[in-house]
């Protein structure tokens, strides 16, 4: 007989003494070998166990030493043998234990087997029950053994039990027989009341008042318990698995995998995920990491065709929709010729897989379930049968994932691709719930216009300077590149076959050579390129086939030449790069510092990139629902503004060492005092000033950049200096002090107090034109921050 301590009785405390009797089989024992039982079969050997029990009073009288278990092993294994008979020892998972300890002290074969299989360093304890828990458990007890009040805590006991010959979890649940045992109540045990009863229905999880009705050590268990082990690994994986695939979370594969493992107790079992567009008919990356797909093998998207797969793949599982299962990947390999999906398979030290096709979205789009094992026939047609239950789960959570991919993709697009920005989302699902409850009952509903009334506008713009002349620039250069390349297979043409067209089109390229270099007019580009594509290319042809050198020639000609514009795209290429990257680096900056913003006062905000970038807020009472809106906090935005313009005039200055093409960008800020109305234009899907004394606002945001200095051909907007644009005192009055401020802190230097030239429609505007002071070790990490703002505001 083995024993096996679980937790030692005096650590754990309980309202119960345990003491250890087996009186009640005792009795069992008596009643049969009373004489009245003479001729019953079980009367000569339970006289024989009654003389042997006698000998050893404290076996029925009960123990608490947990060391008499060991000196009286013989005596108690062979009282307890009719409970254990023989032929159910391989099958049962039985053990005769100590309540509430799951000390135990006699086992079934098989319940040995499993706790040998579970390590040395196993302990059988119950899962998730910690000695608060047990105790209230213990305290049920009583009220029912007790006091005849039946508490429904039908609350199971689970173990957790490792088999290291797999490498797995198993999975038991108890049962506990208490027929040989007995609870009574000790005198210091408090009586327990019907409302008291009451009192503790109430207050289930209080631990504190369960001890005071039931102290520690105030009853006293008499006897042993019975426990039965009923192996549930395969219920609690499936549970387990249910329960993940309805979490979800960025740990789903590698739960499911763990879960999977136990669940085919395959301790190196695989799995992988990944998604077939039926639109592209590709096996691509999902988002899940693309590691997870066996299939992908860490390839970003695979062409699902016969090249890769072989015909019954095709046609099961992405055409029939149907699990599809190899049972041995080296009798797939010469099946199929090795084809790259069974290479990739035994790259992977896979033999066995099934693959689980699973419907993802209408358009006929599937999930597909992986799951593979490095040995041949661990996987086969006939366990796959117990993941039936699961599937239906499997296609709820991918469709839920899909359904949350969609939000995503949505959200995405309404974020980057629309113009109704989250400061005024509310007021557009407030005018389309209008709109929807009105159409159920009156099929002419319209919707709201969205109007915004009594707002300020700020206006903000980073140009790169002389982009039209940069651009005009490249386009000559790339022209001279490629009719100085046309001419120079024309003259080795001459070389070889002295025809006189050579000369001829050499002269005419030459000639438009030279009308380039003196200066490009609109539309010559497209009249020198038609020359090219009409007369001189079919030329080119003929000439390739004159010999090797001239072939080279044409081909080397040809090579220079962008692939999909069919012209030299060199220096454009460099200069279009270099203003995307500025682009994006102004960009992605103002649209962080723009979240940060929000956080002062809700504001309507709107950036386009155009060469340079520019920017529209609004900001007002009316963009949100509460009555909140201050001065200070338009004070504060415009003050951030200017603080936003000094720190991408040092972006773009310490990027030019990343560019080709050397980029500067001038600045500008517009200021308007006076509050407005601006609306959604439901046919151009932005926002609009609203009104016609609003346009002039719009006329001169156009104009303000091509404003020259009163008296003077020099432009507001130069490099490396802000242009504030105002037309009445007070602006400057108030835009001198937030200049002073970030003349403070290095960020700005001396100021120009400038009168414009009128513009078409536009008269009396004043600009302060302000240096800006470059950082060569600028750092957008380390720029003023919000708060500084906020307490030179509030200053």
């Amino acid at each position: 007989m083995k024993i096996r301590v679980s937790k030692s009785i005096s650590e754990r405390e309980l309202p119960l003494q345990l003491n250890i009797s087996f009186q009640k089989i005792f009795e069992l024992f008596q009643k049969y070998a009373n004489i009245q039982f003479i001729d019953h079969p079980f009367h000569e050997s339970a006289k024989k166990i009654v003389q042997n029990f006698e000998n050893y009073p404290e076996l029925i009288s009960g123990f608490s030493d947990i060391s008499f278990l060991e000196k009286y092993k013989e005596q108690i294994d062979l009282v307890l043998n009719p409970l254990f008979p023989e032929p159910l020892l391989l099958n049962e998972i039985k053990a005769a234990s100590i309540p509430f300890s799951f000390t135990s002290f006699k086992f079934t074969d098989r319940f040995e087997s499993i706790i040998k299989n579970a390590g040395e360093s196993y302990e059988l304890d119950v899962r998730n029950f910690e000695d608060g828990g047990m105790y209230i458990m213990a305290c049920t007890f009583i009220l029912s053994f007790v006091y005849d009040y039946n508490v429904d805590l039908k609350r199971p006991f689970y173990f957790d039990i490792p088999d290291k010959t797999s490498g797995t979890m198993k999975y038991y649940r108890a049962t506990f027989n208490a027929d040989f045992s007995e609870i009574t109540a000790t005198k210091n045990a408090p009586i327990i009341t019907e409302k008291d009863f009451k009192e503790l229905l109430n207050n289930f999880d209080n631990i504190d008042l369960w001890k005071e009705k039931f102290p520690p050590n105030s009853y006293i268990f008499k006897g042993f318990g019975l426990i039965n082990l009923f192996d549930v690994t395969a219920e609690e994986m499936l549970s387990s698995i249910k329960a993940n695939l309805l979490a979800g979370g960025t740990q789903l594969i590698a739960n499911l995998q763990s879960n999977l493992r136990d669940f085919y107790s395959i301790k190196d079992l695989k799995l992988g995920y990944s998604i077939f567009d039926n639109i592209n008919t590709k096996i691509c990356e999902t988002v899940v990491k693309k590691s997870n797909s066996i299939i992908l093998n860490n390839q970003t998207e695979i062409k699902c065709d016969s090249n890769y797969f072989c015909a019954g793949i095709l046609q099961k599982v992405f055409k029939n929709h149907e699990t599809f299962i190899i049972s041995d990947v080296e009798e797939y390999g010469l099946s199929t010729n090795k084809n790259p999906f069974y290479q990739n398979l035994k790259l992977l030290d896979i033999n066995s897989i099934i693959l689980i096709p699973i419907k993802a979205t209408k358009n006929g789009d599937l999930a597909l379930l992986e799951i593979a094992s490095p040995r041949a026939y661990e996987l086969n047609s006939v366990n796959i049968n117990k993941l039936k239950e699961i599937i239906p789960v499997f296609e709820a959570a991918v469709k839920r994932s899909a359904e949350e991919r969609q939000n995503v993709l949505e959200a995405t697009i309404q974020e980057n691709y629309t113009s109704i920005h989250s400061s005024v989302k509310w007021r557009f699902y407030q005018a389309a719930e209008k709109y929807f409850v009105e159409s159920q009952t009156n099929e002419n509903a319209k919707l709201d216009e969205i109007i915004f009334n009594d707002v300020y506008p700020l206006f903000g713009q980073s140009d790169i300077k002389g982009s039209s002349e940069a651009r005009n620039i490249a386009i000559k250069q790339d022209l001279i590149t490629q009719l100085s390349l046309a001419i120079n297979v024309l003259k080795d043409a001459c070389k070889s076959e002295a025809l006189p067209i050579y000369d001829e089109l050499r002269f005419r390229v030459a000639a438009y050579l030279s009308d380039v270099k003196e200066g490009l007019n609109a539309g010559d580009e497209i009249t020198i390129l038609d020359f090219l594509k009409r007369e001189i290319y079919p030329v080119f042809n003929h000439i390739k086939t004159i010999n090797n050198e001239l072939f080279e020639k044409v081909e080397f000609y040809i090579k220079r030449l962008d692939s999909d514009l069919g012209v030299v795209y060199e220096k454009r290429k460099e200069y279009e790069t270099s203003v995307n990257h500025l682009n994006d680096k102004l960009a992605k900056f103002i649209d962080k510092k723009q979240i940060q913003a929000q956080e002062m006062y809700p504001h309507y905000f709107e950036r386009y990139k155009t060469d340079g970038v520019e920017f529209n807020m609004y900001i007002g009472e009316s963009i949100t629902k509460e009555n909140s809106f201050d001065d200070v906090y338009l004070y504060n935005l415009r003050l951030w503004q200017l603080q936003i313009m000094c720190e991408m005039e040092n972006i773009a200055f310490s990027e030019r060492k990343n560019m080709a093409s050397d980029l500067r960008v001038a600045s500008l800020i517009l200021v308007h005092s006076n509050p407005m109305a601006i609306k959604f234009r439901m046919d151009e899907k932005q926002f609009d000033v609203d009104g016609a004394y609003n346009i002039r606002y719009e006329i001169i945001k156009k104009r303000i950049d091509k404003a020259n200095i009163k008296g003077t051909n020099e432009r507001l907007t130069v490099p490396g200096k802000i242009a504030i644009v105002y037309s009445q005192e007070k602006d400057a009055l108030e835009y001198l002090k937030y200049i002073s401020y970030l003349q403070s802190k290095n960020q700005l230097g001396k100021v120009e107090n400038l009168v414009l030239e009128d513009l078409q429609g536009v008269a009396g505007l004043k600009a302060l034109r302000v240096e800006v002071m470059y950082h060569k070790d600028f750092n957008v990490k380390n720029t003023i921050t919000f708060n500084d703002l906020i307490k030179e505001i509030e200053g």
